[in-house]
């Protein structure tokens, strides 16, 4: 299903997007902290192996938040290069919506914030 939506709108939607993937790359340092944090304070074998998943897991969605990133990028260029195509009617006109985009950024905050309640519980049993 294609949405269409005002440029503005749009670029709204991908300048907010853009805040918050900043905002979950600087909640993944304070999460990477805690886990050095939980490393140090124990030697259980086991527990290592669990923080040793949770870093490969940060790393993941690392590397997610800079794919989604530039995807957004590209979408603001395109909304932009719009503009600058038919600069005297931006304010009336719309563009096709990249749905996909949005989709996976809702799936990368579920999954990212089912990731942070789960790393919180595991620092706070071993902490």
């Amino acid at each position: 299903m294609t949405v269409q939506k005002y440029l503005s709108d749009l670029h709204h939607e991908c300048i907010t997007w853009k805040n918050n993937l900043s905002f979950y790359k600087e909640d993944l340092e304070v999460m990477k902290h805690r886990l050095g944090e939980v490393a140090r304070k124990n030697t259980d074998k086991d527990m290592h192996a669990m923080v040793e998943r949770f870093q490969n897991k940060l790393i993941i969605e690392e590397e997610r938040i800079d794919t989604l990133m530039h995807r957004l990028n590209l979408s603001e260029e395109e909304v932009v290069d719009n503009v600058k195509d038919n600069p005297s009617s931006s304010d009336h006109r719309k563009m096709t919506s990249p749905q996909d985009l949005w989709d996976d950024m809702q799936s990368f905050e579920l999954l990212f914030n089912q990731l942070r309640k789960d790393l919180n519980s595991f620092a706070a049993k071993w902490m």
